[in-house]
């Protein structure tokens, strides 16, 4: 696994190549959780952006040297810096990333850059949205929901996932540990 220094570091070129190639874009996933205070994520490098802007997002990042793959998975684009991959996430399990979702993002200085982040409730669903049979995984929405749970609107977050039994046994999680009011 990369070391985060190296995973900021793509992110912010990653961030800057959209930029200047002028792709409404959001930083998502793990990192998008860490900039909101969240823990260090360690896996990946999100970055979320509408299904029309893909081929764009693409060409700015080669331009970057950034290696491109087409995986198997028709939701997104997966870009290599080095041994840290990058995901361009275009339709996630919660629905194609639209101008609202951009439009509810907000931008932060993130190691003295300013980058859009997708907000802590989107980002949220999309992670309890992806959690299926065959991947049962909480360990990427446990610990923010509790570094973070002050600041999350826990209501939108439970009615926009109400139909996951997943999430739904997220809550019952996070509401016998205290980190979410029954």
């Amino acid at each position: 696994m990369p070391e985060f220094g190296a995973m900021t570091e793509t992110m912010k070129r990653v961030a800057a190549a959209l930029r200047d190639a002028e792709v409404p874009y959001l930083l998502g996933g793990g990192l998008a959780l860490w900039a909101y205070g969240a823990p260090e994520s360690s896996h990946d490098v999100d970055f979320l952006v509408k299904p029309d802007d893909v081929e764009r997002a693409v060409k700015a990042l080669e331009g970057q040297g950034l290696r491109i793959e087409q995986p198997p998975e028709d939701w997104l684009v997966k870009a290599f810096d080095g041994e840290v991959m990058v995901d361009l996430i275009f339709e996630p399990t919660s629905g194609p990333i639209s101008d609202e979702i951009i439009d509810r993002g907000e931008e932060r200085e993130i190691l003295a850059m300013r980058i859009r982040v997708a907000s802590l409730e989107d980002v949220l669903v999309q992670k309890l949205l992806a959690i299926t049979e065959q991947e049962p995984d909480y360990t990427g929405v446990l610990e923010p929901a509790r570094s973070l749970r002050e600041r999350i609107d826990w209501t939108e977050v439970r009615t926009r996932t109400d139909e996951s039994p997943f999430a739904r046994a997220f809550f019952t999680l996070v509401q016998g540990l205290g980190i979410v009011a029954a």
